[in-house]
């Protein structure tokens, strides 16, 4: 009797479900080794957004703290300056520092004016000619010396006026302005054409291209009419020239020259360029030209005899050498 031929059928294909080959082994180890890896990767991701949350959080907290560590320093410093500036304002008196807490004067702007000045120039002219004929009809020396102080004190007089008639007007290295308020002046070119409009017969153009002491001794030949000094401290030259050069003055600095007037012992220096570069008139604390310049050199042209008689009469005033 034949055994029954179910039993065979599936034995035989337990058989064959059981074999795999190598190549599917490889496939299969393969593909879980991809799962695992996008497994971590994917575990990876918030683990990263977390460091990366922390790192902001983190350089946030740093940057507040660098602000209030700089506020705190700031505000310290500011109770440091505070502090010192009350102190120095109690200690003013003592230390001369008054003109620090004054308050700003209001800057004055000046607009040069030829209707005025062309008229002081007309006056000037009439009344140096009257001079002239008292002079020349004077019968004594006292006579003449009475003259000679009227045209001192005309002068000292009309000269200042004439000159802040030009305040404002702009400065020029090469300016030749004849009319306040037309073109540029240079500094020679002011003291030239001002001397020839107050009635000294000079050289404008020629007058003004040389040095400053050739200008000074144009009018002042003679060098115990000139003081020359280098290097003195200004306080102590402002006091010399105060206490001695009353009247009118031609100054020559480094490279600059100017008017120096001293009345009642108060000095007013008038001049074209400086820091502003315009015609100025300025007391000593803001003479800077004056005050930084080594070399100066100064005469008095008012209270010089020999001067005003050669202005009195007219004569000329050949340009120094």
């Amino acid at each position: 009797m034949k055994p029954p031929q179910l039993n065979s059928k599936k034995s035989s294909t337990r058989r064959k479900s059981k074999p795999k080959t190598r190549r599917s082994q490889s496939t299969v180890r393969a593909k879980t080794k991809t799962n695992r890896k996008a497994k971590a990767k994917t575990a990876a991701k918030p683990r990263a957004k977390k460091r990366a949350k922390k790192r902001v959080r983190a350089k946030a907290k740093e940057q507040e703290d660098e602000k209030s560590s700089s506020c705190g320093c700031y505000f310290f410093l500011l109770i440091i300056l505070a502090g010192l500036g009350y102190y120095a304002y109690q200690n003013k008196d003592k230390w001369n520092l008054e003109e620090y807490f004054k308050p700003k004067e209001k800057v004055e702007v000046f607009i040069p004016d030829p209707v005025t000045y062309e008229k002081l120039k007309s006056d000037l002219a009439s009344h140096r000619l009257l001079l002239r004929a008292n002079f020349i009809n004077a019968r004594t020396a006292q006579e003449q010396n009475e003259v000679l102080n009227q045209a001192c004190e005309l002068l000292e007089h009309m000269m200042p006026k004439m000159m802040r008639c030009w305040l404002g007007h702009p400065w020029d290295f090469n300016g030749m302005a004849t009319v306040p308020g037309q073109g540029k002046i240079a500094c020679g070119y002011y003291v030239s054409v001002i001397m020839r409009d107050t009635g000294f017969k000079v050289q404008r153009i020629k007058l003004a291209q040389q040095p400053s002491q050739r200008i000074i001794k144009t009018f002042l030949p003679k060098r115990k009419d000139l003081w020359i000094t280098g290097g003195m401290p200004y306080d102590e030259y402002v006091g010399k020239i105060e206490s001695k050069y009353e009247g009118i003055n031609i100054v020559g600095l480094d490279k600059h020259v100017a008017f120096v007037v001293v009345k009642d012992g108060e000095l007013r220096f008038i001049h074209s360029g400086g820091l502003q570069q315009l015609v100025v008139d300025e007391q000593k604390l803001d003479a800077y030209s004056l005050k930084v310049s080594n070399y100066r050199v100064i005469g008095n042209l008012t209270r010089n005899g020999d001067l005003l008689q050669k202005w009195i009469l007219g004569d000329p005033f050949v340009t120094a050498r």
